[in-house]
This record gives structure tokens, C-alpha cells and sequence, in this order.
């Protein structure tokens, strides 16, 4: 979209006429959207395995039942009410710079487009893990080559457009349904164990048992507003997308809770359970063909994750440009593919460059930048509900100013909790990683000056 708003200071106050259309993009339907939404948000059951062994059981599936209701529905809730409100490219980022001011705008953009080149780089380096669990690999090098290559090819696939991206996502997500349906009624049929027993897991703090199970809920259940970032893209936006967030909300906590408690009832070896299990607990369950076809379908779930990740983020670095914060061939969009093919290519570039990293190393930091714009979005949620609190919208969340604010005090103690028990390594390079924030605004801010600088002396010259 251009924009009407100035290229530093204030925000206008009329939320709903800051800006104008994107030129040329394309829009889907309600069932594609559903698709990737669902691709971003869950994806599928895999990588919770560790929660089972770290947190026990019980404790595990209750986090999953439970984290829900206090993080992804308020957020779900939130970014349901805003792109009613405005419904804009570039969402939760043009959403806090309407409501928060340009220097925090920047800041959600920023960290957004920056943390997310760790969480698409993992997605490459799992993928590289995955294979070379199937075929060994021989180097780091070839590591990276099969990670950069998985990079190339979903930056293929976006270039060439939303609808492809929509259409691929939900026929792989079918796909992928298959075995993992197979998994849960065998793994039910062959029922010995209470899957919520033991609760706790005996001889461990509860400190670390409670935190580590938080922060992969937290981390399963992150992402709700990230798809608002391609607003113009969908039909009816204002309709579909609480209606897509209605869906995929209870569909990820059903699938998540009844896979894990599927394996678990039948198997019981709660203790054994790691990172990847769901392939061996597919393999014992119905033996080695369901165990190669849970492993196709943990592929599977890879790939739409970093598809539709990548789809999202290469709007922010579009709709700044939009806004004059980077340069303007960012926000052109292809008329042949109508997708932003510049700011595709430069994303990819940089996940390329992060794919020598370790998946752990990626994930851990890239939660900092993840808790910073979903807390952003929570205020913005705020302050547009008290600056606009008239302003049409075809949805508001129930409960007025008491219901508003337990949306936004909900999520972000809960992140407030992940903070403070996070690693001390991975705290110094998340919060690098937000500082990196203020110094690009204070070099856009300079470069501005010297720019308008240099218009000035032109024109006294002339």
C-alpha cells in the first residue's frame, strides 16, 4: 500500500484513511487463507515431543489445552478486531504504527522482519537434519547447501504467488492429514496407558519442568497476527479472517492434544520422548510403513511452515519501504505474479546466510523478537480500542474495557514468564537483537535528514 502518513512523526488519527491500496496483488479464498494460516500457526504435531519427557505428561497436555485459552484466543481475538478496524497489508506492523507512533512502528517491522530470518533459517536447517537423519550427509557444507536449497525453492514458490502458495499448502496439508489420522486411531485402538499419568515428573525442579513446557506451548501456540500482514490478499477480509482465526484455533489445540495423547495411551514411555519421536512411535504403533509416512508428513509440515512464514514476512520489508523507511524498490510488487519479488529474494538471502546455525540456537533468540511484536500488537489492540472506540468494526471483542484489558494483561504476563526464565545466553542475543531496533530507526532517521539536506541545497542552487 502507499501511504498517506508522513515519512517521520505522528500518526494521523484516522486509522481506517491512512492508506491506500497495494497495486497488483492477488486475492484467495477463505479455504486457502484457512490453509496457511493454520500452516503458520501450527502446522502440525510435530517438535512437542520433548514437552512429554521435559514436563511429563499431564503437565504437558495440560499446557496444551490450557496456554490456549490464555495466549492464542486473546491474541486470535485481538487481530480479529484490528483488521475489521484496518484492514491494511502489512497488519500487526501498520497496526502499532497507527497506535503507538513511527519509533515503535519501526521497532514491530523491524524485529519482525529480523527475527524471522532466525525462524525461516531453522525451518532450512531442519529440513537439512531431517535428511540427514534419512541420508547421512558427509559435511557442514552439504548441510547448508540442502538448508539453502529448501530456502531457494519456497522463495520459488512465493515469487510465483499467494494463490499457488494457498492452493499447494492446503492440498499438502491433506496430505499430511492421512497418516497422522491413521496414528491417532491406532494409537487409541491399542489404548493401555492414562496419557496424563504421571502428571509431574518425579526427581526434577518444578521450576525447569513448569518453564521448559510453558515456552514450547508459548512457542506452539505463537503467531496469530503474523498472517495479517497479507490483509489485501484475501477476499473479504473483514469476514474471513475471524472466521479463519475461529477455525484454525481449536483445530491446532485438537490436533496437538489428540496426537500426542493417541501416542502416549498406547505406548506409555512418556520418558523416551524427544524431538522427532512421533516417526518412532508411528513406527511402533503401526509399524514401518505408518512410521515412514508420519516422517513424510513431519517433512511435509516443514515446508508449509517455512512457506507460509516466508509469505508473510516479505510484506513487512514491502509495506516499509511503502511507508519511507527502506528504499522504494522493496515495495514493488510484480504485475505478473503480484508478490513483492525484491523483498522475497533479499529475505531469503539473509535466512541463507543464518542456516549455518543450529535449529535450537535460531529458535531461542528469535522468541525475543516474536514476544516483542506480539506484545506491541496486544497495546495496539489497546489504544486503538480507547482512541477509536467508535470506529466501525464488524468485530469487537466482547466484554468491553474489562474484556479488552484481560485480553491484553493475559499473553503478556505469560511472556513476561518465558522473559524471565529464559536462558542467560539466549537473553543477551534476543535483547541484541532488539537493540539492533533503535539504531536502524536513529540511520533511517539520519539518512532522511541527509536526504532532505541535500533536496534543500538543490533548490536554493536552482
Amino acid at each position: 500500500m502507499r501511504s498517506d502518513l508522513p515519512t517521520s512523526g505522528p500518526v494521523p488519527a484516522v486509522p481506517t484513511s491512512l492508506y491506500q491500496p497495494t497495486q497488483n496483488l492477488r486475492r484467495i479464498g477463505l479455504a486457502p487463507f484457512v490453509a496457511i494460516l493454520f500452516a503458520y500457526c501450527a502446522g502440525g504435531p510435530f517438535s512437542l515431543e520433548s514437552m512429554v519427557s521435559s514436563s511429563g505428561p499431564g503437565l504437558g497436555l495440560t499446557f496444551l489445552i490450557v496456554v490456549p485459552l490464555l495466549f492464542a484466543v486473546p491474541i486470535a481475538l485481538a487481530t480479529a478486531e484490528m483488521t475489521t478496524l484496518m484492514p491494511v497489508e502489512g497488519g500487526f506492523y501498520r497496526w502499532t504504527r497507527a497506535a503507538l507512533g513511527d519509533f515503535w512502528g519501526f521497532q514491530c517491522g523491524w524485529w519482525n522482519w529480523t527475527g524471522t530470518f532466525l525462524m525461516s533459517a531453522s525451518y532450512g536447517v531442519a529440513m537439512a537434519d531431517y535428511l540427514d537423519d534419512w541420508l547421512p550427509l558427509h559435511s557442514r557444507t552439504e548441510h547448508w547447501v540442502v538448508a539453502f536449497a529448501f530456502l531457494l525453492a519456497v522463495a520459488y514458490l512465493n515469487i510465483r504467488g499467494i494463490h499457488l502458495v494457498g492452493k499447494l499448502t492446503l492440498i499438502m496439508l491433506l496430505i499430511m492429514a492421512v497418516p497422522l489420522v491413521v496414528f491417532v486411531v491406532l494409537g487409541f485402538h491399542h489404548a493401555h496407558f492414562n496419557p496424563f499419568q504421571p502428571f509431574f515428573p518425579t526427581g526434577r525442579p518444578w521450576q525447569g519442568a513448569f518453564g521448559v513446557g510453558l515456552a514450547i506451548a508459548l512457542w506452539s501456540y505463537a503467531g496469530y497476527e503474523q498472517l495479517s500482514t497479507v490483509i489485501e490478499e484475501v477476499e473479504e477480509p473483514a469476514r474471513n479472517f475471524p472466521i479463519g482465526l475461529a477455525i484454525v484455533v481449536p483445530l491446532a489445540i485438537g490436533i496437538y492434544v489428540v496426537t500426542l495423547a493417541a501416542g502416549l495411551t498406547a505406548l506409555g514411555n512418556w520418558r523416551e520422548w524427544e524431538t522427532g519421536y512421533l516417526v518412532t512411535a508411528g513406527r511402533l504403533i503401526g509399524g514401518n510403513v505408518l512410521g515412514t509416512s508420519i516422517f513424510v508428513a513431519s517433512v511435509i509440515c516443514n515446508f508449509v511452515l517455512l512457506d507460509s512464514t516466508l509469505l508473510s514476512v516479505a510484506r513487512i520489508p514491502m509495506t516499509m519501504a511503502e511507508d519511507g523507511y527502506f528504499h522504494p524498490v522493496l515495495g514493488k510488487v510484480s504485475e505478473r505474479f503480484g508478490t513483492p519479488v525484491r523483498s522475497i529474494l533479499l529475505s531469503t538471502a539473509f535466512c541463507a546466510a543464518l542456516a549455518v546455525f543450529t535449529v535450537p540456537q535460531l529458535i531461542a533468540v528469535y522468541a525475543w523478537t516474536r514476544m516483542a511484536t506480539s506484545i506491541q500488537t496486544m497495546f495496539s489492540f489497546w489504544q486503538l480500542r480507547r482512541q477509536y472506540p467508535d470506529a466501525p468494526r464488524s468485530f469487537r471483542v466482547p466484554g468491553g474495557t474489562l474484556g479488552a484489558l484481560a485480553i491484553v494483561i493475559a499473553p503478556t504476563l505469560l511472556f513476561a514468564w518465558a522473559m524471565i526464565y529464559s536462558d542467560v545466553g539466549t537473553r543477551k542475543w534476543g535483547l541484541l537483537n532488539l537493540a539492533s531496533g533503535p539504531v536502524a530507526y536513529l540511520w533511517v532517521r539520519y539518512r532522511r535528514g541527509r536526504q532532505a539536506q541535500a533536496r534543500s541545497d538543490a533548490m536554493v542552487a536552482d
